[in-house]
């Protein structure tokens, strides 16, 4: 199964990666991001849109339905993460990363389903690892990617009858070069790559995932 399918975070590590892999593999790629997209591998390129903003995501759906007519699968990769003890950290934080993880996730999922349903299609979300149990410094990240979980199962439920597929990948440390910068002694070849989990990511979309929806899968390497 191929297809017209949506990233958000496009362009980012993993979201450039993820739109690499799903054009090689015959989908027809749209990238979403608040920066610019590159045009490479994409069909339409949707930078400067705001993920957190109802509005913004609304206009980025309607433009996907006037030029490319129809949606077959979402992937919500757009996101953010920060190190921080709840004890000396700020809820600004958690409010932060709320709507960097779940309000991006939730506002394109309802902005883009109504397309989902016409052709029941799949929704991919990233999730964390650190969702199933959070470590010192990750109380802000693991609580709003533990939205991402729940937002994944609840929108499954109610879905499934309609034969629209929504599932997550929980990945531990992701290989950019953001997180080598920021962890210089770390032995890296423990830690998944953002080829890796688009491959994942492409599995989920396909018509060998048919019968998968509310799963949460682990991808965490060596981790």
């Amino acid at each position: 199964m191929t297809g017209i399918v949506a990233v958000t975070g496009a362009a980012g590590a993993l979201g450039s990666k993820t739109v690499e892999t799903l054009a090689a593999g015959g989908w027809t790629v749209v990238g979403i991001d608040l920066g610019e997209v590159a045009s490479d591998g994409v069909a339409l390129a949707l930078g400067g849109v705001d993920l957190t903003d109802e509005a913004a995501v609304g206009v980025a759906a309607a433009r996907i339905e006037k030029e490319l007519g129809r949606l077959d699968g979402l992937v919500n990769i757009a996101g953010g993460f920060s190190w921080e003890t709840v004890a000396d950290g700020s809820v600004a934080t958690w409010d932060r990363l709320y709507a960097m993880n779940v309000r991006t996730a939730l506002i394109a999922s309802r902005a883009l389903l109504p397309m989902l349903r016409a052709s029941e299609g799949a929704i991919v979300n990233i999730g964390a690892a650190a969702s199933v149990k959070a470590g010192v410094g990750m109380g802000a990240y693991a609580a709003s990617k533990s939205g991402v979980a729940r937002l994944t199962e609840a929108l499954a439920e109610e879905l499934k009858e309609e034969g629209v597929r929504v599932n997550a990948i929980l990945p531990s440390i992701i290989d950019t070069p953001a997180n080598r910068a920021d962890m210089p002694d770390a032995d890296v070849a423990k830690w998944v790559s953002p080829a890796q989990l688009a491959g994942v990511v492409a599995f989920l979309l396909s018509s060998d995932a048919m019968p998968i929806t509310g799963a949460l899968i682990p991808v965490t390497g060596r981790i």
